[in-house]
């Protein structure tokens, strides 16, 4: 399960632009986004690295959370 630390958001449309930037990647995934703690949690079978850039692309600096 890809997670990440997202410092740079910091509001709903943070959220939302995250949310569609995933969506992109995976239509199906399962997204939980914790915006006090800066966390995004996907549930999906893509890897990391098309998230990671899919979250940079959108305009944001995610950081892997390692399991």
């Amino acid at each position: 399960m890809p997670q990440f630390h997202v410092d740079d958001m910091t509001c709903k449309h943070c959220e939302a632009t995250i949310t569609k930037a995933i969506q992109e990647v995976d239509a199906q995934a399962k997204i939980t986004i914790d915006l006090n703690m800066h966390k995004v949690e996907i549930v999906s079978d893509k890897s990391v690295s098309l998230f990671a850039s899919s979250i940079s692309d959108a305009g944001f600096t995610p950081v892997a959370i390692e399991n």
